[in-house]
């Protein structure tokens, strides 16, 4: 988890403002790490909930906040898993590996590129078909 915190710094000029990290990766160390670096790392905190009530709401709400963007992320591997077998690589090389699973992920979103264009062409038809069919037809509404 540090390397990639390390090599989000280096690509992008700054430490994350947080880490939605599995619970794998929640150990002490690991979260003594963000702390020291002002990174919020995902996740219940350790020891006894706060005793303020507004402190223990704001903790709950920015939690669920962390588990619903977790849950996108998670639900996207899982789609690449089924759908695009990204589970079913068996290359040698590690390199390999690594171009497979990057063109699968381009391909992933050229996909959505294609359903996202096709969708907002369709509704655009649509909507010019429904203006079309009402004012050549002139139906009145009782």
């Amino acid at each position: 988890m540090k390397e990639a915190i390390l090599a989000y710094k280096n690509h992008f000029g700054h430490y994350p403002e947080a880490v939605l990290a599995d619970t794998i990766y929640r150990t002490r160390e690991n979260r003594k790490f963000c702390k020291e670096l002002g990174i919020r790392l995902s996740g219940p905190r350790l020891g006894r909930p706060a005793k303020d009530p507004h402190v223990l709401a704001e903790q709950k709400k920015v939690e669920k906040q962390d588990h619903g963007e977790r849950n996108a992320i998670e639900g996207k591997f899982g789609e690449g898993k089924r759908t695009y077998e990204l589970g079913l690589i068996q290359t040698r090389l590690q390199a390999t590996s690594e171009t497979t699973i990057a063109l699968q992920l381009v391909i992933m979103n050229l996909e959505k590129i294609l359903r996202d264009t096709f969708l907002s062409f369709f509704l655009r038809k649509v909507r010019q078909l429904n203006r079309l069919f009402f004012v050549h037809h002139n139906f009145k509404t009782a």
